[in-house]
């Protein structure tokens, strides 16, 4: 990640003349103000520069760590997310576990005959009713957590928000719903997968230093 040859020398003019107006930055770069806006105005969302009022801007002291967190963080769900694993309120328990290890997930997405949400397994969930109950012959439905029970999340939520979530509510995954319908599952975020994105953002950074 690396910012322009251009938002480079904003920064060094606004480190050299701060406060500094837009109008001044424009003159000393020799380009126009609207030319400029986009820079500024992302500049300043990073978190590198400050805009005030009447003032101009100043420099903050950040630098591109303030940068990746800002666009890392700002990574919407639907950038990230996977496909959900559904399978129907009536499978038995022991093709629940079947199905979690053949696909090697950590989490399975309970829906009724609608393919409407009506549960969440996770392998502690599976593993404490296989150790109590006849898994040939009953259902997930008695071991799963029920909506209204269930913490979702939506696919334009940002990642530090689902991340919240799954650290606060001590879950492995969010089911991604509909906006317009929320027992409908469109994706699925887990925290091994906002963790290897964060990682994998952290080595670009380091790559393009």
């Amino acid at each position: 990640m690396k910012l322009s040859e251009r938002q480079e020398h904003i920064i060094e003019i606004v480190k050299e003349h701060q406060p500094v107006s837009g109008e001044k930055i424009s003159k000393l770069l020799d380009v126009s103000r609207a030319t400029l806006r986009s820079d500024l105005s992302f500049l300043t969302l990073a978190g590198i520069l400050q805009a005030t009022p009447k003032i101009g801007y100043t420099y903050t002291g950040a630098d591109l760590e303030a940068l990746f967190f800002f666009k890392t963080f700002s990574t919407k769900v639907n950038e990230v997310m996977m496909p959900p694993l559904l399978i129907n309120n009536n499978t038995s328990i022991r093709d629940a576990i079947t199905t979690l290890f053949m696909y090697d997930v950590g989490s399975l997405y309970v829906t009724d005959e609608e393919k409407l949400l009506v549960g969440v397994l996770s392998r502690k969930d599976l593993l404490r009713a296989s150790l109590n109950t006849n898994i040939d012959n009953t259902p997930v439905a008695v071991c799963m957590t029920r909506v209204p029970h269930i913490k979702t999340c939506s696919k334009d939520m940002d990642i530090l928000e689902a991340a919240s979530i799954l650290q606060d509510f001590e879950v492995d995954s969010l089911p991604v719903v509909d906006e317009t319908n929320d027992r409908q599952v469109i994706g699925k975020i887990t925290k091994t997968r906002v963790l290897n994105f964060i990682t994998q953002q952290a080595r670009n950074v380091e790559l393009n230093r």
